[in-house]
Order: C-alpha cells, then sequence, then structure tokens
C-alpha cells in the first residue's frame, strides 16, 4: 500500500508543473494584496481549517526569512465567533458572517475545499464577492460549484482527499515563499 500511496503523490505533484502559471498568478496577486495594505482571510473546513490557520501562521509569522507581520486571518480559529454563528445563523453561515465583518475591498478570500462542494465556503465566497473581494479556491476532485464561483481556481485532480490534502499544503508553501521572496526583507536591526 506504502508505495501505491507514494505513486498517487508523485503522480499529483507532476501535475502540478502543468498549473505553474496559474499557482504563479495567484501568488503574485497574494503578494500584491499585502503589498497594497490589505488582508488575506482563508476559510475550510477539518484539514482545510488546519491548513488555513497553517497558511496564515507563515503570513502573520514568517515562512522562511524575517520581515515584518503581515495581516492573514484563518477564519475557522475564533470557537467563539464559530459557535455563536453556527447558533444562530446556521453552520452555513460561519465563514459569510465572518467575510461581512472583516471583508474589505481588495482584500482576497481564499476558501479551501477538498470537494470544491462545502456550502460554508461557498457562502463565503458568495458574500466576498458581492463586498469587492477577490476570490481564489484551493480545491480538489473536479473542482466542484466552488471552480465556477471564485475568480481563480486551482484543482488538484484527485479522488483522493488525502492526495489532495498533501499538494494543497505544498501550493501553500510556494504560495509563502512568493510571498515572502517579494517582501521587504528586515535588517539585523529591525529585528
Amino acid at each position: 500500500m506504502l508505495n501505491t500511496m507514494i505513486d498517487a503523490h508523485v503522480q499529483c505533484m507532476q501535475n502540478l508543473k502543468t498549473m505553474e502559471p496559474a499557482l504563479r498568478l495567484v501568488g503574485d496577486m497574494l503578494l500584491q494584496c499585502l503589498l497594497d495594505g490589505c488582508k488575506i482571510m482563508i476559510c475550510g473546513n477539518g484539514g482545510s481549517a488546519s491548513d488555513a490557520q497553517h497558511f496564515a501562521a507563515e503570513i502573520v509569522g514568517r515562512f522562511e526569512r524575517e520581515r515584518r507581520a503581515y495581516p492573514a486571518v484563518a477564519l475557522s480559529t475564533d470557537t467563539s465567533i464559530l459557535t455563536a454563528v453556527g447558533n444562530d445563523y446556521g453552520y452555513d453561515e460561519v465563514f459569510a458572517r465572518q467575510v461581512d465583518g472583516l471583508g474589505r475591498p481588495g482584500d482576497v478570500l481564499l476558501g479551501i475545499s477538498t470537494s470544491g462542494g462545502s456550502p460554508n465556503v461557498i457562502r463565503a465566497v458568495k458574500r466576498g464577492k458581492s463586498l469587492g473581494l477577490r476570490t481564489v479556491g484551493l480545491l480538489g476532485k473536479d473542482g466542484g460549484d466552488l471552480k465556477r464561483m471564485v475568480d481563480h481556481a486551482i484543482v488538484v485532480e484527485s479522488a483522493a482527499t488525502a492526495r489532495i490534502q498533501e499538494i494543497h499544503i505544498f501550493i501553500l508553501h510556494y504560495w509563502a515563499w512568493q510571498i515572502e521572496s517579494g517582501l521587504p526583507q528586515l535588517t539585523g536591526d529591525q529585528v
């Protein structure tokens, strides 16, 4: 089984090479968003929620080199907001309501969904677009409904959720590297 899993992972990684122009375009957009003084908001469920938190940490903290912090927020992290909104408005609104409160034109909303069909991510994207946010879908399988809704769809075409998630984290690391490479570096006195 290990060899089968490795082969499937390698095949998914190989497919990324053909996606390089789209990946670079999104990475450039994320970088420009931050340079313009806007923020990145990220949402997803389960493992995708973890990926959202991981990516936000790379932007606010650092990826590989010292620089100032930039604004990014994972919409899956505040349990009080999630439970209050889920209780009062329903689980499908947990991300959209946060987009309402935090989103401003120029911001980027990154929705992560291995199926491309997560109702709460779909609702967040709809809300973001209505507020003038740029939208990106980091998706799996065939991209689902989100593929047609977002401004930029990055689809890892695999039926295996685990393989999709492995590639998603690689893409997020690529974007973190791309963003960090374009940001001003701190000098020793500024660290």
